[in-house]
């Protein structure tokens, strides 16, 4: 099966660290945000992608290229960028005489068993119960368990089951009918062309779709979430197991953390759930649940809940004092 991955977005939500660099090359725990999703698409036996790339997509195209040469790869430009619908219109010719293909989002993690969702007979929504469904699309299932209705961020939600970014569509020439008929239409939710109408047009027009509950989504398009995936990512027992305390006898190394080649890490006490990319040097710092990039510098550093770019660098304060007795000092909150 082929798989199309969008990643063409700007990642505005994720200023400053999307100015330089596209939101899914964002490292998470021992990767970055599209190596997790590629590991996991190709662990399931997928071989060949579809790259929907734009702003900044020749980092995208480097990256894969590199770092995946064994993989089947097409690059297709979506400009101008008018949402996920017209990103799928773009490249329609990749997968328009595919018998299924898989969709998958680039900002977003999925953890679940996918062999269930290939081998399924109908197209398969991944869905997930969420606390605030007015924030995402989200799929209404009637009593025979096929979805009837899906909606893009409504105002009034009737299900709490939002859609995360996974989908596999077991009759891409109707998808392509469908994304066809709203941009035609000029049928835009918020301003743009969105899949979530496109597969409701599917659905008026007789295809059968399934829900499937994932076990774990990360939604990495804001910086609590993105730090939120980062923990619980790092929790995964390879990583738990993980033992630098011997590679940085001077610090303290609490799990689950993981640090890339050839880094300086000297007097600091890192963990829990902190990510530092390679050839990054830390000094004196205090550093729990933050995300570290590669060739960075950190000296007398505090940090919790941070997230540091690549090359960057931060010198924090240092103090010689010298207290007597019955002395109260607040430097400020």
């Amino acid at each position: 099966m082929k798989a199309v991955i969008p990643v063409a977005g700007i990642g505005s939500r994720l200023r400053p660290h999307t100015h330089t660099q596209p939101k899914s090359l964002l490292p998470v725990a021992d990767n970055t945000i599209l190596g997790h999703i590629i590991d996991r698409l190709s662990e399931a036996g997928i071989t060949d992608f579809v790259f929907i790339i734009g702003y900044l997509g020749e980092k995208i195209e480097s990256y894969v290229r590199n770092k995946y040469p064994q993989l089947k790869t097409e690059f297709v430009v979506q400009e101008p960028r008018e949402g996920l619908g017209h990103a799928l219109w773009v490249a329609r010719h990749t997968y328009e005489n595919e018998p299924n293909v898989l969709i998958m989002l680039g900002d977003a993690i999925v953890d679940t068993d996918l062999q269930p969702i290939l081998d399924a007979p109908y197209s398969v929504l991944g869905v997930k119960k969420v606390s605030k469904p007015s924030l995402f699309g989200v799929t209404e299932v009637g009593m025979d368990e096929f979805v009837v209705k899906l909606v893009e961020k409504p105002k009034i939600p009737k299900s709490n089951f939002a859609l995360v970014g996974l989908y596999k569509i077991a009759n891409p020439k109707k998808l392509i009918e469908s994304l066809e008929y709203i941009i035609n239409e000029d049928q835009r939710t918020l301003g743009e062309y969105h899949l979530t109408d496109a597969l409701m047009h599917m659905i008026k027009s007789g295809e059968k779709m399934v829900k499937w509950n994932v076990e774990q989504w990360f939604d990495c398009g804001r910086k609590d979430t993105l730090l939120e995936a980062n923990a619980l990512l790092l929790n995964r027992p390879h990583l738990r197991k993980q033992n630098y305390s011997q590679q940085f006898s001077g610090s303290i190394i609490i799990p689950p953390v993981t640090i890339g080649a050839e880094c300086t890490i000297v007097n600091s006490v890192i963990g829990p759930n902190v990510a530092i990319g390679d050839n990054t040097t830390i000094t004196n710092s205090v550093l729990s649940n933050s995300i570290i990039g590669s060739f960075s510098e950190l000296r007398f550093a505090v940090m919790h809940d941070s997230i540091i770019g690549s090359d960057a660098s931060f010198k924090g304060l240092s103090h010689s004092l010298n207290i007597g007795d019955s002395t109260e000092i607040n430097f400020g909150q």
